[in-house]
């Protein structure tokens, strides 16, 4: 993964004062969810919300304008990909499987192995990689500064021409929005398999809420859940050079599990099943591997009703929300 301190920097210089905003959007959040924080040079507005989706559909951020960020991230597989890899321009392939944009908002840190701060800084980073849009940020302004349409939006949403900071923002301000909390477990309607699957994943003996916890079902944490004795991709030892970090990714969420497969941080496991026995081994044993990762064992139907409580977190309400689509 590329180092983007330089790109970092540009966007910071195009940062100014923001003008006053009218049209306010107050985000509803899901029963049970804590209020999120929006940094105070960008305050959600409808205007900003509406650039940051037609952003978000537009191919125009790709150099050979092929591919945008719903390229990678569909609605139908909660703003995830079904491939192990997807394709950036020219049909190249990266090494990272597409996380989940569901509740993106209260990312503490951001891509596999939390290299990003903030969702501001994120679009940068598929902006400028080779083998995703393969541009940059400040030639896809100038795009923008020709399309009279654009024009007019940015100055509704930021009082400013197209440029880093208006694209970063407004794509940041649609994100925030993607709010995913309306599932069968939320509503509390569980079939009795589904409780049985619950007990299990919260239990002390399988300790799946230790790493999948929080109202997220994830820790946020940076964990070597074991999947290989040698990592290709080494994770975030890219970023720290520490031994220790070797094969740590951070963990994903499990809400809408189901619909995000194939798993891992390289999409090598195809369906729950071979995930649950990647677990249930105990693992490779690599030499960084969390001792939460120990092994367990499950009869048939244990199995079967822990998967089916994992499927229970799936949310078609936020699926099928028409507010996300394009």
């Amino acid at each position: 993964m590329k180092l983007i301190i330089g790109v970092v920097t540009v966007l910071f210089l195009y940062s100014c004062e923001v003008e006053p905003i009218n049209n306010s959007f107050k985000l509803t959040v899901p029963k049970g969810f804590p209020e999120i924080s929006v940094p105070n040079d960008n305050a959600l507005s409808l205007e900003r919300i509406a650039l940051g989706k037609r952003l978000f559909y537009d191919p125009i951020l790709s150099k050979d304008s092929t591919i945008s960020c719903n390229s990678c991230h569909f609605q139908e597989y909660a703003f995830a990909d079904n491939r192990s890899i997807s394709p950036g321009v020219e049909e190249r392939l990266g090494k990272r499987n597409s996380m989940s944009l569901a509740n993106v908002a209260y990312a503490d840190v951001l891509l596999r192995e939390g290299g990003v701060p903030n969702l501001e800084m994120q679009v940068l980073v598929p902006i400028q990689e080779h083998n995703e849009m393969d541009f940059n940020i400040v030639a896809v302004a100038e795009r923008m500064q020709s399309d009279s349409s654009y024009v007019k939006q940015s100055l509704e949403a930021y009082n400013r021409m197209p440029d880093a900071f208006v694209i970063t923002r407004a794509i940041a301000s649609f994100e925030r929005t993607l709010l995913s909390g309306s599932s069968r477990y939320d509503s509390n309607i569980l079939s009795a398999s589904e409780k049985n699957g619950k007990d299990l994943f919260f239990s002390d003996s399988l300790a799946c809420s230790s790493c999948h916890g929080t109202f997220l079902f994830t820790t946020q944490e940076m964990e070597n859940n074991g999947l290989y004795v040698h990592y290709p991709d080494s994770g975030r030892y890219i970023l720290t050079r520490l031994q220790e970090d070797i094969g740590r990714f951070k963990v994903p969420s499990l809400r809408n599990v189901e619909l995000t497969s194939p798993y891992m941080h390289d999409g090598s496991l195809s369906t729950l099943e071979h995930v649950v026995a990647h677990y249930e081994s105990g693992g490779s044993n690599h030499f960084n591997q969390s001792n939460l990762v120990k092994g367990f064992n499950l009869t048939a139907i244990e199995r079967a009703n822990l998967i089916a409580f994992l499927q229970s977190l799936t949310d078609y309400e936020f699926t099928q929300n028409t507010l996300f689509k394009e």
